[in-house]
Parts: structure tokens; C-alpha cells; sequence
């Protein structure tokens, strides 16, 4: 149950915290949207942690192994990626907004800092798109097509988590199929009687 935990535990706080966050920014939610991109700042890679408790055996087969790495790779640059996004266009844009000014061209600075976080929030969440579909060869190769409603599930998250971010309500059930997607990568391999031992990991 440890790796269950800890394979939900991204996921599920987010989408805590996406019942908390602002819908929209502006000068009246400035401090709060900073200050709660400040805390989520270890959060987002979070995401990145099922990857790491599901894939922690090294399978033994060739593909496999190539395929963990993959995994592991696309989970590790969506974690920078994110927490780039979370930086850029939650911490800075926030601080911004917060600033006092000509609105206009504050909005102007704040679209701009968007532009950019939005870029890395993109490549971001393809990355973590990858790192699904290696994870299922890896997962596959061990537990067959149990692993597969799993992979749906997390696909279909990914997908809208491109533009969905952690807004309600969108976001938030985006971060609720996310657990769901891992619980369900978990409970497949527990069914065999084992805590995630991929493709006769040692």
C-alpha cells in the first residue's frame, strides 16, 4: 500500500489545490495566486513520482529496460518543465499582477510571462504523455493487458491536463483521473500477488 500511496500522493494534493486556486488573475488575486504557486513548487513534480515507485524493479528484458529509462526521462522533464510553468506563469505573473501601474501594461508583462509558461507547461505535459506510454511497454511487459485501462486513463488526463493546468472544475478531475490512472497501474500488478514487480524485476 506504500506504493500506492506514494504513486496518488501528486495528483491527489493537486487536486486539493486546485480547489483553492483563483479562476482568473488580477489585481484582487494576485497575492493569493503567488503565494499558492510558491507552495505548489515542490508539488508539481510530485506527478512525476508514480513513475518512479511503479518502475523502481529493472526488468530484465531488453525492452523493458530501455523502456523504463524512457519513462523515467519523459517523467523527469515534465517535472522541470512544470515547475518552470509554475515559476513563470504562477509565481512571476502573480507578482506582477500584484504590482501597482498602468493595468495595461502590467497585463501586457502577465500575458507575456503566460507565453512563455504556457511553452514549457506544453512540452512539459508531452513529456509526461511519453512517460506514460513507456511506462505500459515496462508495466505490459510484467502484468499483461491489466495495465491497459490504467494507460486509457492516464492518457486521457494527460491529454487534458495540456490546457486544463489545475483549474476547477476541469482541472481538478484531471488530477482525480490522474490517481485514478496509477491506482489502477498498481492494483493490476497486485493482483499478481506483488507490489509492482515489473517484468520480473529482481
Amino acid at each position: 500500500m506504500t506504493t500506492l500511496a506514494l504513486a496518488v500522493l501528486g495528483p491527489v494534493l493537486l487536486a486539493f489545490a486546485g480547489l483553492l486556486h483563483p479562476g482568473g488573475l488580477s489585481a484582487a488575486t494576485a497575492h493569493r495566486w503567488m503565494w499558492l504557486h510558491i507552495v505548489l513548487l515542490p508539488v508539481f513534480p510530485l506527478l512525476a513520482l508514480g513513475f518512479v515507485v511503479l518502475l523502481r524493479h529493472r526488468p530484465h528484458r531488453r525492452v523493458p529496460r530501455v523502456a523504463r529509462i524512457v519513462a523515467w526521462g519523459g517523467a523527469a522533464v515534465y517535472a522541470a518543465g512544470y515547475t518552470g510553468l509554475d515559476a513563470v506563469a504562477g509565481i512571476a505573473a502573480g507578482t506582477i499582477a500584484g504590482q501597482p501601474g498602468d493595468p495595461i501594461q502590467l497585463r501586457r508583462l502577465v500575458l507575456a510571462l503566460y507565453a512563455t509558461g504556457n511553452r514549457l507547461g506544453t512540452v512539459a505535459v508531452y513529456a509526461l504523455l511519453i512517460a506514460i506510454l513507456a511506462a505500459t511497454v515496462v508495466l505490459g511487459a510484467g502484468h499483461g493487458r491489466r495495465v491497459l485501462p490504467g494507460t486509457a486513463v492516464l492518457l486521457g488526463a494527460g491529454w487534458s491536463f495540456v490546457d486544463s493546468h489545475i483549474f476547477w472544475p476541469r482541472g481538478v478531475w484531471t488530477m482525480v483521473a490522474m490517481a485514478a490512472g496509477f491506482a489502477l497501474w498498481w492494483w493490476a500488478a497486485a493482483r499478481d500477488g506483488t507490489e509492482f514487480i515489473a517484468a520480473g524485476g529482481d
